[in-house]
């Protein structure tokens, strides 16, 4: 007969824990409390227009947005992640990523996402706790059409993913970055 009153605090009493390994475990932990909102991360864009500002909070890596490095993320191995602030109002523009798979997950406010292939165009909006996985080579922009600010997670496919490009008639794929 099987004991159903097993639980994993159970398992553990009584049980020598490992320093070493606790401390191993503790080095890929990022906590909230920690985190900061990088209002600065996509700056140039909101230099440009007001309308592209946001806030990075990173996670695991980097990501795509140009940071170059963050002492206070997880090491990133296969891919990245973050959260995004977007006041109410606010967009992310349209950019492709080449290299890698761009997955959002709306978990505050209502999103509407816009999608281009060539000349295939498609609009989507995103509410809490929907997602949405973008392939690599695909146009996307967003807005937070809601009114209140929008908050989402955003995940790369890659540890160390390029840094995306804007249309030819954007305006932004005409302004010099530093990164």
């Amino acid at each position: 007969m099987t004991d159903n009153n097993v639980t994993n605090e159970k398992l553990f009493e009584n049980v020598d824990i490992d320093t070493e390994f606790g401390e191993q475990i503790e080095s890929r932990v990022a906590r909230f409390a920690s985190r900061k909102y990088d209002w600065d991360a996509l700056k140039f864009q909101a230099d440009y227009n007001p309308v592209y500002r946001r806030a990075q909070v990173r996670y695991l890596g980097t990501g795509a947005a140009g940071v170059g490095s963050d002492m206070n993320v997880v090491p990133a191995e296969n891919f990245t992640f973050s959260t995004m602030c977007l006041p109410a109002g606010c967009e992310g523009p349209m950019h492709v990523h080449h290299d890698v798979e761009e997955v959002f997950f709306c978990y505050k406010g209502t999103i509407k996402l816009f999608l281009e292939d060539g000349d295939k165009r498609y609009t989507t909006v995103l509410n809490e706790r929907d997602l949405v996985s973008v392939p690599a080579g695909i146009y996307r922009g967003l807005n937070n059409i809601g009114q209140e600010e929008a908050l989402m997670f955003v995940m790369l496919g890659s540890g160390k993913p390029q840094i995306p490009t804007y249309p030819d008639y954007h305006p932004l794929s005409k302004i010099k970055r530093n990164v």
